[in-house]
């Protein structure tokens, strides 16, 4: 709803004559709540049911973090821009521990995904990470009720809905990869809708834009879903360049593959063949040993 109220409020700067309406819907994603996004379908849970109001005309446009996002939109759909990108690092939140340095064996950290799951057991095996599931509110009262001594979530919810405070350290990307398009907003509407994409326009940021393309090739070459240990993340070097990173994992963060390139350029067509070349990468390293079976 934060995502969603911020478009309007553009959009109403923007066109003043026009009147820009929210409808509010709950996805398959966030009610099933008692398992792991990669045992009942992935990210597709949090679009379908917006997809549906977009065909059937209830809604003009759809709001969404691009990281819950489809590496690949159906025929009818297409991405009508990507917004400035927010903080893409994940944060530590605890009350007992200020880092994850500080905690001792037997620790409990939670997280609701395998991507950092994986790269946190890499670094700190001694660490017991848990599944956690739920909207923010949710995950910050199961740790702050004991459930878990500390929980990693996307630092870009925790600014947008002002819980800032909350963050006691920001993970490095070093430590922690993001996952491709974390921290940026894409609004979704249907290809048919050309004038849409035109009223659109000045919300995108172009380099973020580029920078998400890179990553979601990566993503979309490797299988990406929330049933792959996967992250990529592509950062502006200069003026004028892109470096991108990206790794897979095995789920216990025992095996891992990287993979990096970058481009003195920034435009579209470049950043996705930087992803494809960073995924042809990984690939040649033998990721394909961490995708699963479809």
């Amino acid at each position: 709803m934060w995502q969603a109220r911020h478009v309007q409020a553009i959009l109403r700067e923007l066109y003043p004559q026009c009147a820009v309406e929210i409808l509010g819907m709950t996805t398959e994603g966030d009610r099933v709540l008692d398992r792991a996004l990669s045992e009942i379908g992935g990210k597709g849970l949090f679009t379908k049911e917006l997809e549906l109001a977009l065909l059937d005309g209830r809604a003009d446009l759809a709001v969404h973090s691009l990281k819950d996002v489809p590496m690949q939109l159906g025929e009818p759909f297409t991405l009508a821009a990507v917004l400035q990108r927010e903080d893409p690092r994940d944060a530590f939140v605890s009350s007992r521990y200020a880092s994850l340095e500080q905690m001792p064996s037997g620790a409990v950290v939670g997280t609701s995904s395998l991507r950092r799951a994986a790269q946190i057991r890499r670094r700190y095996p001694g660490l017991l990470v848990q599944p956690l599931r739920g909207n923010l509110d949710t995950r910050l009262s199961k740790l702050d009720r004991g459930d878990y001594d500390a929980i990693v979530l996307a630092a870009a919810g925790l600014k947008r809905l002002g819980l800032a405070d909350r963050i006691r350290a920001m993970l490095p990307v070093s430590l922690s990869l993001p996952a491709a398009g974390q921290g940026a907003l894409g609004i979704e509407t249907l290809a048919s809708r050309q004038e849409l994409v035109g009223w659109l326009a000045p919300l995108v940021d172009e380099l973020t834009w580029c920078q998400v393309a890179a990553e979601r090739v990566v993503s979309r070459q490797l299988g990406g879903s929330c049933r792959v240990p996967l992250a990529a993340y592509c950062e502006p070097t200069g003026k004028d360049g892109l470096w991108l990173r990206a790794c897979i994992a095995s789920l216990d963060g025992e095996q891992l593959i990287e993979a990096q390139a970058s481009c003195d350029e920034v435009n579209r067509g470049l950043a996705e063949q930087l992803g494809e070349r960073v995924a042809q990468s990984l690939l040649a390293q033998g990721a394909q040993a961490f995708v699963p079976v479809p």
